[in-house]
């Protein structure tokens, strides 16, 4: 999964979305409230809050490696 923002894009591999372990963790650790996890335990983006991003890392921390990209788009698309 996906959701782009005017500066920054966040992307999810859809087997770590589906992990409701993951989801919460990072539904917790992101301050800007950017994961929610909905009534399935699954892992959701919300694209109002992408933008709010303030590549802080958490959620690249608590996730595998691969599992959440955090993209510049500002930046030609860098991957923070």
């Amino acid at each position: 999964m996906r959701a782009d923002g005017i500066f920054i894009a966040v992307e999810v591999e859809d087997s770590a979305a589906a992990d409701r372990a993951l989801a919460a963790k990072l539904a917790e650790v992101c301050p800007v409230d950017i994961f929610v996890v909905v009534a399935s335990g699954e892992l959701e983006l919300v694209e109002k809050n992408i933008d709010e991003c303030v590549l802080c890392r958490l959620c690249l921390d608590a996730a595998p490696q691969g599992a959440v990209t955090i993209i510049k788009r500002y930046d030609n698309d860098t991957q923070l």
